[in-house]
């Protein structure tokens, strides 16, 4: 994650890579063809992390604006917990919105955000909490903007 987080997925070689997890350059190949399959098992491996963990914080209460406090407020702990997070997502979000001409892509982490979101959002619907005029969709995408603009400043303010 550290390597990623500070020089990006594409100069963050297999090298330095290795050399951060303390084994030679070529153990990493051991496990993974090529640097694109190691990354996607740190972005597997962080859904992995972070999706239970903001689960767990939405079912906290039963109360919506409480469930969505529970889930911010596990999201910093998951700052603190894993310090370069911020920046591997910013990172990644960053090369993949190059990519793709800025389009809409999923990536590690925000994903299990949005899903946990979506589900929150979609209860307030269901019980009548969301205003009849408000797209569920958009209130989603606000709470997704609002939760990047926080993960961006915790990315600049560094581990």
């Amino acid at each position: 994650m550290r390597c990623v987080a500070e020089a990006g997925p594409a100069q963050a070689s297999i090298r330095e890579i290795a050399k951060a997890a303390d084994m030679t350059s070529g153990r990493p190949y051991h496990y993974f063809p090529n640097k694109s399959e190691l990354l996607n098992a740190t972005a597997t491996e962080i859904e992995e992390i972070v999706l239970p963990r903001l689960h767990a914080a939405a079912a906290s209460s039963d109360d919506i604006v409480d469930r969505l406090d529970a889930v911010l407020d596990e999201s910093k702990r998951l700052m603190r917990d894993y310090p370069y997070l911020a920046g591997f997502l910013r990172a990644v979000r960053a090369e993949n919105a190059d990519q793709t001409g800025g389009g809409r892509r999923t990536y590690p982490g925000s994903k299990a955000l949005r899903d946990v979101i979506t589900e929150i959002v979609d209860d307030a619907r269901g019980r009548d909490v969301l205003s009849a005029g408000i797209a569920a969709g958009a209130a989603v995408d606000a709470i997704c903007v609002l939760t990047r603009g926080l993960t961006e400043q915790a990315a600049n303010l560094g581990p």
